[in-house]
Order: structure tokens, then sequence, then C-alpha cells
């Protein structure tokens, strides 16, 4: 079996969201999963569109996640360089071979006249007017000038692209792991530009030769890059390549909430909820996006949850680690229908691992009270992570059993609900003082008590929490009172009273 070698090949155009991560993530799970290699390359050739500190926060983001490349930008390997900008002589040799063997030509035509190219297209009716098998025969390139001219142009500097020659009439028929085989009519493909004229490789020509030189064995990538696949199809025609070609694998489309849709960044910036791994300042706006991790998201439940956006295990079973993810990971189990994405979903995730995670790996949330006693660390650790969904809730359903509160939110709560309860409260406190701090029985004395005075939990216990925490809402009343002992419990009491 060929050796599996996928490629995480990123734009550094904008900063890396969910949809770049899910299609790293598959990249490397099915690496792993064959003990195979996965590889970081960044396709940098867009020069225009460029964004300063997108290619640190893929790193960073990626770093942060846990899908760590074998080799690449930041750690190296056979087939350096593995920023593309720094590879341009080589994408410049593989042009000229297709030059050479007649898969591609020379075009000297000016912006202007391109311009006009398609002005006339489109006066004709044409639908989608593009330099192709027609047009080229009468554009101003190397299939319609002499072998002088060119060379005269070419040596007195003159401007010019290297276009990709489309045959004419031929189904282009290339198999798709997750679309099956796919047909496409060389009449619908224009000549893409494969070198522009500055010298640098367009997506098209590097893309297709790094691929084939780093023995990529697998290119798992968006459905948007489907329109691609042919050409990218011809070009390992063209330079012999096709017995080594890559296996074509194209996701489907991260959706919009409602489903109508490819998910985008104004979607959550509308909805209030992150797409990005990390925080960062767009220099474009000045504008600070939050990403999951500010949001207390913890990386494990990204990755479980977007995981499942597309692929499809093949059992019930939801909570999933990277190794299992890696020993169940299948392509023929990739979806072809959009996935859409649902941020409640990830919440759940990150409850569920927040609620799994040991409390040493919790204390670090703790802040300044992390230097408490361990045992009540434990204690409070253990009680607040079950209502915890994210980082952050840690903190703040904690910091009061380390401090009394000063402020209090009674909600909905009236002053007559208050006053009772405060009496009700005075009551069950002076009955358990002698009554050992263990759950079971006081729990079961707290349901008696409130059964012989005709009362229900929600008459008494939102103002229990007001005065052990602040708020109406808040941890297991027993649980908290055997934390914070009798006499605190007592203290807190009468502070709430005397305010």
């Amino acid at each position: 079996m060929r050796r599996v070698r996928t490629r995480f090949a990123p734009s550094p155009t904008g900063f890396l969201h969910l949809g770049g991560i899910r299609t790293a993530l598959y990249n490397y799970l099915l690496a792993k999963k064959y003990n195979g290699d996965f590889i970081l390359r960044i396709e940098d050739t867009d020069r225009t569109r460029f964004v300063e500190g997108a290619q640190d926060y893929i790193i960073e983001a990626l770093k942060w996640l846990g899908i760590e490349p074998n080799e690449g930008i930041y750690n190296g390997g056979p087939h350096e360089p593995y920023l593309q900008s720094l590879r341009k002589d080589i994408y410049k040799e593989y042009a000229l071979k297709l030059v050479d063997s007649g898969w591609a030509y020379y075009c000297f035509d000016t912006q202007e006249e391109l311009d006009e190219m398609h002005k006339k297209m489109s006066e004709s009716n044409i639908a989608n007017p593009q330099y192709n098998y027609i047009s080229r025969n009468y554009m101003k390139n190397s299939l319609t000038l002499s072998k002088e001219e060119v060379n005269s142009r070419i040596a007195n500097g003159e401007s010019y692209v290297i276009r990709f020659k489309i045959p004419e009439n031929e189904i282009v028929r290339f198999h798709d792991i997750v679309r099956g085989w796919i047909k496409v009519d060389s009449k619908t493909l224009d000549d893409k530009v494969l070198l522009k004229s500055d010298g640098m490789a367009t997506y098209h020509l590097a893309a297709t030769v790094d691929d084939h030189l780093m023995e990529i064995s697998h290119i798992i990538r968006g459905e948007e890059w489907l329109p691609s696949a042919p050409l990218h199809y011809l070009m390992n025609k063209a330079f012999g390549w096709l017995d080594t070609i890559p296996e074509f694998v194209h996701l489907p489309l991260l959706l919009k909430p409602n489903g109508q849709g490819k998910l985008s960044k104004r979607d959550a910036e509308e909805g209030g909820f992150p797409i990005f791994p990390l925080s960062y300042i767009d220099p474009r706006i000045n504008n600070k996006i939050t990403g999951f991790k500010d949001k207390g998201y913890l990386p494990e439940a990204i990755i479980n949850a977007l995981v499942l956006l597309g692929w499809n295990p093949g059992n019930n079973k939801e909570i999933m680690s990277m190794d299992e993810l890696i020993e169940t990971f299948s392509l023929e189990k990739l979806q072809k229908s959009g996935a859409r994405f649902n941020i409640k979903k990830f919440e759940w995730f990150n409850h569920q691992y927040i609620k799994s995670s040991s409390n040493s790996d919790l204390f670090k949330y703790f802040k300044e009270y992390k230097n408490e006693d361990i045992n009540k660390l434990n204690k409070v650790c253990d009680l607040v992570k079950e209502r915890a969904n994210f980082i952050d809730d840690i903190y703040n359903n904690s910091k009061y059993f380390f401090i009394p509160p000063k402020d209090f939110d009674k909600g909905n709560l009236t002053d007559d609900q208050i006053e009772f309860s405060i009496k009700w409260i005075e009551k069950f406190i002076s009955l358990i003082k002698e009554k050992p701090l263990e759950f079971d029985i006081l729990h079961d004395f707290l349901k008696e008590t409130l059964e012989k005075d005709n009362l229900k939990m929600v008459d008494v216990m939102p103002t229990f929490r007001l005065i052990l925490f602040g708020t109406t809402n808040g941890p297991d009343i027993i649980k908290s009172i055997i934390i914070l002992g009798i006499d605190e419990t007592k203290n807190r009491l009468d502070f709430f009273k005397n305010k």
C-alpha cells in the first residue's frame, strides 16, 4: 500500500476558521490512522491578498488544537521549503516543461486586450466569457505568434504569463472518494494562468507540483475546489504523473445555522458565536474577533464537535478522544451533503469535556484561589464542573466558596419571599448544627423538613443561594453547606440580614 501522506495547505489571506480547521483535522486523522505523514504547507502565492499575522495564527491555532504536523513550515522536513513563495524557481522550471511539451503556452495580452476579448464575447451572448480553446486562437500568445516573435518578446523583457492549454473535445474523468466518478467536458474549462507576470506561480501550478514532489497520497480539501479538480487532473496527465496522482477528497460545506449557505464570519458576528479557534485583531478593520479559546472552550471539545460535521463514525458514540477518532476515522464515512453548524452542540461537547476533566487539570482556572486547601479545592471543583459550560464558569461558580459575596442579585424574588425564606433558613441551619456533615444525611433531612413545612425546593432555595453566592442560581445547597461549613453558612446568613 502506498504510504499515506496528507497535507493541509492554507493560504495566509485570512485567519483560519472552522472550515479550514476541519480540513486540517481530516487530513491529520487519515495520516495518523495509517501511521503516515501529515504536512503543513503554506500556499502564499497570492501576495496581493496576504494578511499580516495570518501565517503565525495558522500555526498557533493548529498547535492549540493538537493538530501538529510531522513536517512542514515550522518543523522542517525532507521537502523544504514548505512556504511556496520560496519555491518560485521550482515552479518556473515545471511551467517551462509544460510549454516545451505543448501543454502550456506564453501569453502577451495586455489587460486592455483581455477586457476587450471579454466584452466581445459578452456581446456575442456567450454566457461565460473566458480564455479557452476558442478565444486563444485570436489572442496574442505563442499559439498565434511565430516562434521568432515569441523569443524576441521574451528577450526584450515583455510581460507575459504562461497558461495551461486545455485539450479540445475531451471528457475529463476522475474519481473522488466522497462523490464517486466525475466527468467534465473540456469545452467548459478555461486556460488557467499557471505562471503570473511577476514570475510567481498560481495555486494551480504550485499545488500540483508540490503535491507530486512531496509525495502526497490524498488531497483532502473543501468542495469549493471541486471545479479546479479537472484542471489538476489534466496537469498530472501533462506531467506524466497519473500513476502517482493523489486521491481526491472534496469535503462538504459547513453550513450556516439555518442550513442556507456556507458558514461565514458575518454569520458568527450576527449570531454572537465564535468560528475562529483563537482571538485576533483583524488588521483590516482594527477590530478584535474573539475565538473559541477566549470564550472558554477546551480544544478537545472543539475537535470532537467539529469532526462530526461531515463525518459519521457509524455508531451512536459521540464523545471520542483524539486517539479514538484516529482509530475510527474513515474517508468512506464522509458525507456528501453540507453539515449545519450548531453552536449549542459545541457548548454541549464543551460541558461534557469540562465535566469529565480531572480536578488537577481544572485547578489552573481557579486563578487566585489555586493555593487554597487541596481538599477544599477538590470538593469545589467536583461541584462546579458539573454545571460548567465554559472555562470561566469554573472560576465564576467557585469564587464565592473562597470569598463571601458583597453584592446580591435577587432576580425575580420579592422582599416578602426573601423575608419568609430567611426565617425558614435560620431554622434549618439551627437544626443541622449537630448533624454530621454528610450529603445523604443532610439531603434526606432537607427533604423531610420541607415536606413537614409543606414547602418545595423552589420556595426557599433561590433565597438560600442568594445568601451564599449573591445570586439565585448556583450549585447544590447541601453540597455547598458541607464545603463552607455550618459556621460560614451562618455567618453569610447574618451578613445578608444586616446588610
